[in-house]
């Protein structure tokens, strides 16, 4: 039986906000997830501590807290692919990601081999 295409969103987001409090030791206040054809894209918000904010008000402070976050991020790009390998059954090819200093939003990106859409089942 296929999945719901929800369901699915639901479940990556719940496996990625623990991942974060797992292996970088504190998750986002709000993570969002969606599956579009063969990426899944995720908006998580509220990342940043108030000394993060606090760096990001100079030029270097900001250079330093995007290279280490994205640093962090990269050091479990492993983990990252199997978790969601495990939970759509597809592997990654490739993964993207970005900070805002500005927002404290970072956007994840996970390119599938295969169009995952078009495998499950929408609510529409």
């Amino acid at each position: 039986m296929a999945k719901l295409k929800g369901c699915m969103e639901s479940e990556l987001s719940n496996a990625l906000t623990k991942w974060e409090k797992d292996y970088l030791g504190r998750g986002s206040v709000s993570v969002k997830t969606d599956i579009l054809r063969d990426m899944i894209i995720v908006s998580l918000r509220g990342i940043l501590s108030t000394a993060e904010y606090a760096l990001c008000e100079t030029r270097d402070g900001m250079l330093s807290i995007k290279r280490t976050r994205t640093s962090l991020v990269e050091s479990g790009i492993d983990e990252l692919k199997d978790l969601v390998r495990r939970i759509t059954g597809e592997e990654v090819t490739s993964f993207f990601t970005d900070l805002s200093t500005r927002t404290g939003e970072r956007i994840m990106v996970f390119r599938l081999s295969e169009d995952l859409e078009k495998k499950l089942v929408t609510t529409d």
